[in-house]
């Protein structure tokens, strides 16, 4: 199965401890930036990363890059992507986008267009076309485009990782399960001997939910 580089993203300050998970796994480290890293793998390690980073926010499939200079040029790039592989054509696709660039005023047009050509394209391969709009429990797709240079992931995520708390009635907590786990890295613990809670109840539930992560992981 083709490898490609995979995007995975974080809070600021958490990339060295994202590292640190990667390296665990044996992924490689291709570049780090102020909120994520770069690693390579196939559609399926992806699945992995997801269900064991602890840190991560997002899971970032890389399927293309290209130059763009106006949006009918990102539509025919984009109808190049063979989109019927990797979402049914009676799905539900959610299109998002981080749009910098001269070649349009709005921003929303560049989702849209992006949410035109794939459906458009498995419609003409399929015969039908998936439902589209803001839902992430289905089929996401991420548009990067700043000044002519694009860049086209597969959001295996869906919703961001640092929603997936073990509670089904959250409290209120000021502290994301993502970050906790960072804070638990960042002592070194390794699940051998007792953790010790000091914060009197800043951030105790999410420090709980990762320490339950960090348990059934080891």
């Amino acid at each position: 199965m083709q490898k490609n580089k995979i995007l995975i993203t974080c809070a600021k300050g958490i990339p060295p401890f994202l590292k640190q998970e990667l390296l665990s796994l044996n992924f490689p480290v291709l570049s780090e930036a102020i909120a994520g890293i770069e690693t390579e793998g196939t559609i399926d390690d992806t699945q992995k990363l997801n269900l064991l980073l602890r840190t991560a926010h997002r899971v970032l499939f890389v399927l293309k890059k290209f130059e763009s200079n106006d949006a009918d040029a990102l539509y025919r790039e984009l109808s190049r992507i063979p989109w019927e592989e990797f979402m049914p054509a009676d799905g539900y696709v959610c299109v998002t986008s981080s749009v910098e660039t001269p070649a349009i005023r709005d921003t929303r047009f560049a989702s849209l267009r992006c949410k035109d050509a794939i459906v458009d394209r498995i419609k003409d391969k399929r015969g039908t076309r998936p439902d589209s709009g803001p839902e992430r429990g289905w089929s996401v797709v991420h548009l990067y485009w700043k000044d002519s240079r694009c860049t086209v992931y597969l959001d295996t995520s869906g919703e961001s990782l640092s929603r997936r708390g073990y509670r089904k009635i959250p409290l209120a907590a000021p502290m994301q399960e993502t970050l906790a786990a960072a804070v638990v890295l960042a002592t070194s613990w390794q699940g051998e001997g007792n953790f010790i809670n000091p914060m009197c109840g800043s951030g105790t539930l999410a420090i709980e939910a990762a320490l339950i992560a960090f348990t059934m992981l080891w």
